[in-house]
């Protein structure tokens, strides 16, 4: 366990390495790092940016994001009694510090996140902060710095904390389109979806010493896979001998790392030309009719039993579709580095004579046919091969449509060891970048980040017996109730059905089901998915690339917290 940084007024820290008794004037002058043992203990923000920038050159942002509570979210405890509750305890507005600076005289921008702050959940306001430093760092012309510090998205925000994972990272891609370079800082600990997005594809990625990463946490993993962790997982070192990480640095030499790669970006870029800040437009108003509502008389109980709807063994699955809703499904495998992962299924198809690329998750009927695709639940070689084809699609100037059914990417040993934050970061950051249409459906369970790899599109449908969450139902109870019996009362409060998820923009159209649901009439439902496709495909068909890119960018930037603000104060 990775020692706090001790408090203001206390005389002496107990090192949570070596139990040493430390003097906390020593302990400062060592930058927090134990001399007995070398344990790093948590910095806050404010700490860190003084370690790290030159003497009053920090300029914090001027503006700051607004605060929101999107979903009414209610545990034990309120959403705004927890925000109140963290802001009193840190002196911070919210879980990242973002703004200017120089490191070594170099200018950059940087956010610089605080784990202390509800453990450095990525929520709406933080997303906002850090695509603005991003923004800064484009207006500018001068490289971003990332410093994280999270255990994941921020669960009381539900799918729209989700959404920032893309928001941040088209951030990050529209400075590497300007030749900026990027860094990030991973410390203790950078989990979930921050981990899985821009922790992750920035141009240089450094681990401080004693730093701990990846997508899934280790408690998840043992009790998920029953198996004992290797020593040392996701530890620095892991990390670096995997090939997930450029660099581990001791927190003594991070300053004067961070001083050289600013010193040669700077010197490969003069003299330059200062690059155009996208325009943020509206996204356009101009949508297709729905190609249906759901009927009144089809409609669950409440949120837990459209939950089990979505996972019922019998839902049509993507390979289902592919054979009824589509013609001349050619499958290609692979993903030309590792493996081809089972759990995602993918090729060349045609839809009312038009060819296209689908790309989707394949969970099975039976126990056998489910645990030979690992439950719907993608390695990284799955979010690999997804990416080959997308790219190949674009290549060859067809659109993808992508069709979502996970309970959330692979979380066991193996696939942390091969990058599985990695691999999802990668595909978040492309399909942002991806000059051709894309089209995605949830068409049952839509988990977390594995789905988001899938589903950065143009148009986000949704089966109207689909969910799509930032985690599961019982993962929530598990954390912020008292016991996993509260699963569905934490389904009701992340706002996961498809009638939530288009108030609150998540998704555009809902895709009616045969009555009872999707499995009772599988051709039924082939059919409308069908309908509901081509009817949102066709319009983007006309689109130049550059204005499909363009737009979908501000599909994803308008879920930052000044727009969440406005749309739950319309409520």
């Amino acid at each position: 366990m990775t020692a706090t940084a001790p408090r203001e007024g206390e005389l002496w820290s107990r090192c949570a390495g070596c139990a040493s008794l430390l003097y906390r004037k020593r302990l400062r002058r060592n930058l927090d790092v134990c001399p007995e043992c070398g344990e790093h203990a948590r910095l806050a923000a404010p700490e860190r940016l003084r370690q790290l920038v030159d003497p009053d050159s920090f300029t914090p942002l001027p503006d700051r994001a607004a605060e929101v509570d999107p979903i009414d979210f209610v545990d034990v405890l309120s959403y705004p009694h927890r925000l109140s509750a963290a802001r009193a305890g840190t002196g911070l507005a919210e879980a990242v510090v973002c703004g200017t600076a120089t490191i070594g005289r170099h200018p950059c921008a940087l956010a610089v996140m605080d784990f202390r702050f509800l453990g450095g959940s990525l929520g709406a306001a933080v997303g906002e902060l850090i695509t603005r430093a991003a923004e800064r760092a484009l207006a500018d012309a001068v490289p971003l710095v990332l410093v994280t510090a999270s255990g994941g998205a921020r669960m009381q925000e539900g799918a729209l904390s989700l959404m920032q994972m893309a928001t941040v990272s088209q951030a990050i891609a529209a400075l590497r389109e300007a030749g900026l370079l990027t860094v990030s800082v991973l410390t203790d600990p950078t989990y979930g979806g921050v981990a899985a997005s821009f922790a992750t594809n920035t141009d240089v990625v450094l681990a401080e010493s004693g730093a701990r990463m990846g997508f899934a946490g280790p408690r998840v993993i043992r009790q998920v896979t029953g198996r004992e962790l290797p020593e040392g997982f996701q530890t620095a070192a892991f990390l670096l001998r995997h090939g997930q990480v450029d660099m581990v640095v001791p927190r003594h030499a991070l300053r004067g790392r961070l001083v050289a790669l600013l010193a040669a970006a700077r010197a490969g870029r003069r003299p330059t030309s200062r690059p155009a800040v996208p325009r943020q437009e509206p996204a356009p108003a101009a949508r297709p009719a729905a190609v249906g509502s759901p009927p009144a008389d089809a409609a669950p109980a409440d949120a837990w039993e459209t939950v089990r709807l979505a996972r019922h063994p019998g839902r049509p699955t993507t390979l289902d579709y592919l054979d009824t809703a589509f013609e001349g499904f050619v499958e290609l495998h692979g993903d030309r580095l590792a493996g081809d992962c089972p759990a995602v299924v993918g090729g060349l198809a045609r839809l009312d004579g038009r060819h296209l690329m689908v790309i989707g998750h394949q969970k099975g009927h039976t126990t056998g046919e489910l645990v030979a695709r690992n439950f719907g639940m993608a390695s990284p070689a799955g979010h690999r091969k997804a990416l080959r084809l997308m790219r190949l699609a674009a290549r060859l100037g067809l659109p993808v449509v992508t069709l979502v059914d996970t309970p959330g990417a692979d979380p066991g040993v193996r696939a942390e060891e091969q990058g599985q934050a990695a691999a999802i970061a990668e595909n978040i950051l492309s399909l942002s970048m991806l000059p051709t249409p894309v089209v995605a459906v949830i068409t049952g369970e839509g988990g977390s980040g594995g789905a988001l790899a899938l589903a950065v599109a143009d148009r986000v449908l949704m089966l109207q017996h689909a969910v799509y969450s930032v985690i599961s139902p019982e993962g929530c109870a598990a954390i912020l109730w008292p016991d996993r019996g509260a699963a569905p009362q934490a389904a009701r409060a992340l706002r996961l059905t498809g009638p939530d998820l288009c108030r609150l923009g998540v998704v555009d159209d809902l895709v009616p089901e045969p009555v009872p649901a999707a499995h009772h009439d599988p051709e039924a439902a082939a059919r409308a998915l069908r309908e509901a496709v081509l009817a949102h495909l066709l319009p983007l068909l006309d689109v130049p690339p550059a204005t499909l890119v363009r737009r979908r960018r501000q599909r994803f930037r308008r879920f930052g917290a000044a727009r969440a603000g406005a749309r739950a104060g319309a409520r």
